[in-house]
């Protein structure tokens, strides 16, 4: 049986210094599987040992994962990241209401909880060589885009602040955690 794992990457550079997703690096990866209830983390020369991981996930879900995590990993990945399956909780947000939000407001409205930074802060920590840090940084993102995640699958509901009001977001997130593909539906792009 295969599961789902959520992903986040943090960066070495910003867009102010590339165009390219490919040319901006990861300094940092962080990972929830799903299958093992586990937290991973690996930096930029541990990366090959996340990506049996990702092969034999369900589906990769993440916050802009189509639009930021998986054109960088583009620049690192051998095999043909096109053929991962996805779910970008911020696309379906965006898809819902016509808008986009940060991973922190939608997480401030619907856990009462907060990110402890922001991603220019992670590439300042990078920089410094504060890489505890940006680990801490990083695995947090990711617990809270599973806490998020796991919060729209139970109350199939999420919130969000529009102006001062908090407003409820019916949301149908259950089949991305049971999702398991189809016989001809395989992320396996590389000989693992």
């Amino acid at each position: 049986m295969r599961h789902p794992v959520i992903l986040d990457f943090e960066t070495k550079h910003t867009f102010r210094e590339t165009s390219e997703h490919v040319k901006l690096g990861i300094s940092v990866a962080g990972l929830y599987d799903y299958k093992t209830e586990e937290l991973h983390i690996y930096e930029e020369s541990e990366l090959p040992e996340m990506y049996p991981i990702l092969e034999n996930a369900s589906i990769l879900i993440g916050y802009n994962i189509d639009g930021f995590d998986l054109p960088v990993l583009k620049g690192y990945y051998p095999g043909d990241i096109s053929q991962f399956k996805t779910f970008d909780i911020l696309t379906d947000i965006k898809n819902r209401i016509g808008r986009r939000f940060s991973l922190d407001s939608i997480v401030r409205a619907t856990l009462n909880k907060a990110k402890t930074g922001h991603g220019l802060r992670a590439i300042q920590l990078y920089r410094e060589g504060h890489i505890d840090e940006l680990k801490k940084y990083c695995l947090m993102d990711v617990s809270l885009t599973r806490e998020l995640f796991d919060f729209g699958i139970k109350q199939n509901e999420i919130y969000y602040i529009n102006g001062v009001d908090k407003v409820r977001l019916p949301v149908e997130w259950n089949r991305y955690l049971n999702y398991q593909g189809h016989d001809d539906d395989l992320s396996l792009t590389l000989p693992f």
